[in-house]
C-alpha cells in the first residue's frame, strides 16, 4: 500500500498508474474507516485495475463547529485496516493541499436537490461537500466513484455535479452495511453510550417496518414513524421523508412510478444520525 500525503505524490501514484492503463476507482472518505468503508474499497477491487481512497476532513462542509471538533480523527487504526484490505493508494492531503489560495470552486446549480432534507437542517453542507468532492475529482480524475446508499441525498447530488461538468467519471452506488442488528454503520457511531446505542436502533427498524407493512400513505407512515422514535427518550426527530429518488422530492402517495427511497435524520443524545431504504 502507498500512502502519499501530497499532491505531487498523488500525481505520480497517478501517472504510473495510466501508464500501465489501468482503471482508476476512487473512494473518498472523512477517516475513522468501518466496514462500510471497507465495502466500498471492495467494490471498486473487483472492477478497478486501482484503487485510492482518500482521508480527509473537510472543515467546509460541517455547519456545526462542535461537530467538527468531535469528528473522530483515528488516522492510525484508517492505515491499519486499509492495509489489511490491500488497498492500492491512500491519499492523506492537507487544507493547503485541497483549498490552495489560487484554487476557486464553481458556483453549482444543483437547483432543489441541496435545498431539501440536509440540506434545509445543515445550511452551508453542500455547499462544502461539492467544493471537496469537486476537487478530489479534478486531483484524482478517476474512472469510477465509489460512494455509499447511507449518504443518499450527498450522493444523487453529486451526480448532478458530475453531469452539470460533462465529466466522464462513473458514480457507482453501494449498499448500506449495517451492524448484525440492523443499525448503519456510520463513523459517529463510536460516540454513542451504550443507551444512545440501543436506542438508535430504532430509526432502522422504523425504515425496514415500511418496507414490511402496508402503510396506506406516506402521510400515514410519517406520523407512525415519527410516534415509534419519539417513543425513545433520547431520539430528537430532524426529518422523515419520502422521496423521489431522482428528484429528492417528497411524495404524497404511492401512485408514481419512480424509484423511492425513505431518509431519516434524528439526534440521539448529541450524535445526529441519518439512515435510508429503496422502497421500489
Amino acid at each position: 500500500m502507498q500512502i502519499v500525503r501530497n499532491n505531487v505524490e498523488l500525481f505520480n501514484a497517478l501517472a504510473v498508474a495510466r501508464l500501465q492503463g489501468k482503471t482508476i476507482g476512487f473512494v473518498p472518505t472523512m477517516g475513522a474507516l468501518h466496514q462500510g468503508h471497507l465495502s466500498l474499497i471492495a467494490e471498486s477491487q473487483t472492477t478497478c485495475g486501482i484503487t485510492i481512497c482518500s482521508i480527509f476532513v473537510n472543515p467546509t462542509q460541517f455547519n456545526d463547529k462542535n461537530d467538527l471538533e468531535k469528528y473522530p480523527r483515528t488516522e492510525e487504526a484508517d492505515l491499519k485496516m486499509l492495509s489489511a484490505v490491500n488497498c492500492d493508494v491512500v491519499y492523506l492531503p492537507t487544507v493547503e493541499d485541497i483549498y490552495p489560495e489560487d484554487w476557486i470552486c464553481p458556483e453549482f446549480d444543483f437547483g432543489d436537490l441541496d435545498k431539501v432534507m440536509e440540506g434545509a437542517h445543515r445550511p452551508g453542507h453542500f455547499k462544502g461537500m461539492s467544493q471537496v468532492v469537486h476537487r478530489l475529482l479534478w486531483l484524482v480524475q478517476p474512472d469510477k466513484l465509489f460512494m455509499g446508499q447511507k449518504d443518499f441525498q450527498q450522493q444523487t447530488i453529486v451526480k448532478k455535479m458530475l453531469e452539470l461538468l460533462h465529466w466522464k467519471t462513473e458514480l457507482v452506488r453501494c449498499e448500506i452495511v449495517r451492524e448484525t442488528d440492523g443499525l448503519a454503520k456510520s463513523s459517529r457511531n463510536v460516540r454513542l453510550n451504550k443507551e444512545e446505542r440501543q436506542q438508535a436502533l430504532t430509526i432502522s427498524q422504523v425504515l425496514f417496518q415500511l418496507k414490511k407493512e402496508n402503510f396506506p400513505s406516506p402521510n400515514n407512515f410519517y406520523k407512525w414513524a415519527i410516534a415509534e422514535l419519539e417513543k425513545q427518550s433520547l431520539i430528537k426527530v430532524e426529518y422523515v421523508e419520502i422521496v423521489d429518488t431522482t428528484t429528492l422530492q417528497a411524495v404524497d402517495n404511492w401512485n408514481t412510478k419512480q424509484e423511492l427511497v425513505c431518509c431519516i435524520a434524528a439526534k440521539v443524545g448529541e450524535v445526529r444520525l441519518i439512515d435510508n431504504v429503496l422502497i421500489k
